[in-house]
């Protein structure tokens, strides 16, 4: 028991990434649980509300037109695979012409899939499979590439605010060069909390200004339209409202020209804004586990104090048998800087004295092997130090692009 109270410390310290990991999934967890029950709690009265008015209906036409309600059901059944096949009450654009096509591809690749247009061949369907595969890696490649030009595009606009407000507020001469005032600054970054406030305000201004347009064109209230964008710029993609679906619209070119824009640019914007938002959830997450670190350094010193005098080996003290007989060493010095048993004239136990050296040869053979494959040593101490490694895809591209994420932090 001791020995698992002595080692809990090192071992979260070691595991660092999985239990943020497990933490994380524990978290979404039950962020689900509550979301459940909040939707369920809302939506579930309307939805038994909209089963009694429906089966009201289906009864007032079956005695009106003396149907009976089997072929009445397999008539609506029949209606719903021509639903799925795109044949609607009303008259809509063609789903697979080539304009149709292309706005199903847009939302394959782009992972929104909307779900009103859907390949019914065998054909069409394995095709999806391939096209899919090869288009949603180079969209996220792309989605990736612009959030790492939006970050240093965001990076050098802020430095420039920031050096004109040193050179008004008297810290920088203001007849000094550009190059030596971009120079003043070298190790200074934007902080995620800024940047993550500028793609929320601009994420706000492009659904607002595509609401705008939605609105008259669709028919829908503000409300929905506001729905729909954040639906649609986070690949949500529910597929309740759908844009440019109608059979014409007046300046038709123009206004599918502006929803393909403000629907890409939306998407980018939301892409990013979701990554920013990831860091910082890491920031919490480190946090927590900091916090918990704690508790149980401080339960593992409390630990220590009470049996310290039991398992350690003190000066005087007669000799233990090891195991083939042999009386083992007292006479070390404690080397361990983790506890306080050399001011209090102690000695540290062979059992954390065995256990330190068995991690110190562990952290020099892990050294060594970096040192041999020609990757830098202080990746592993920075990200030990900030709670950040160099992870792939967005992770790694706002790894050291951001304040709370650098190496010097």
């Amino acid at each position: 028991r001791s020995n698992e109270l002595s080692c809990c410390c090192r071992s979260l310290h070691i595991n660092e990434d999985n239990g943020r990991f497990l933490l994380l999934a524990i978290l979404i967890l039950v962020y689900l649980l509550c979301g459940a029950a909040v939707f369920s709690a809302i939506e579930r009265p309307s939805e038994l509300q909209a089963h009694v008015r429906w089966n009201r209906t289906l009864y007032n036409f079956s005695d009106r037109f003396n149907i009976t309600l089997q072929d009445l059901n397999s008539f609506l059944r029949e209606y719903e695979t021509a639903v799925a096949a795109g044949i609607r009450a009303d008259s809509l654009r063609p789903r697979w012409d080539f304009t149709g096509a292309f706005y199903f591809v847009g939302t394959v690749v782009s992972t929104i899939g909307f779900g009103m247009t859907t390949p019914v061949t065998v054909a069409g369907k394995v095709f999806l499979i391939f096209y899919g595969l090869l288009g949603c890696a180079g969209t996220i490649l792309f989605f990736n590439l612009f959030l790492e030009r939006i970050i240093t595009l965001l990076a050098v606009v802020m430095k420039a605010f920031r050096l004109r407000r040193l050179r008004t507020s008297g810290f920088l001469p203001p007849g000094i060069c550009r190059d030596f005032a971009a120079s003043s600054l070298p190790g200074w970054k934007p902080s995620v909390y800024h940047v993550m406030l500028i793609l929320g305000l601009s994420a706000i201004v492009i659904s607002c200004c595509a609401s705008a347009m939605y609105s008259p064109v669709e028919g829908w209230a503000y409300l929905d339209s506001l729905y729909f964008c954040f639906v649609t710029f986070s690949t949500i993609g529910f597929g309740d409202l759908v844009s440019s679906q109608g059979e014409s619209y007046q300046h038709q070119s123009l206004y599918r020209l502006a929803n393909f824009l403000f629907i890409l640019t939306g998407v980018c914007c939301i892409y990013s804004l979701f990554n920013v938002i990831s860091i910082v959830i890491k920031q919490v997450l480190n946090w927590m586990l900091g916090k918990m670190n704690c508790l149980c350094c401080q339960r593992c010193n409390k630990t220590n104090a009470f049996l310290g005098r039991r398992n350690a080996i003190r000066p005087g003290s007669r000799l233990r048998q090891g195991r083939f007989g042999q009386p083992l060493d007292s006479e070390r010095p404690c080397d361990s800087d983790t506890d306080g048993r050399r001011l209090s004239g102690e000695m540290i136990s062979m059992r954390d004295l065995t256990g330190s050296n068995k991690i110190s040869l562990a952290i020099m053979q892990k050294q060594l092997s970096e040192s041999a494959n020609g990757y830098p040593l202080t990746v592993c101490g920075s990200s030990r130090h900030n709670g950040f490694s160099g992870g792939v895809g967005a992770l790694g591209i706002m790894n050291n692009r951001l304040a709370e994420t650098s190496d010097s932090r």
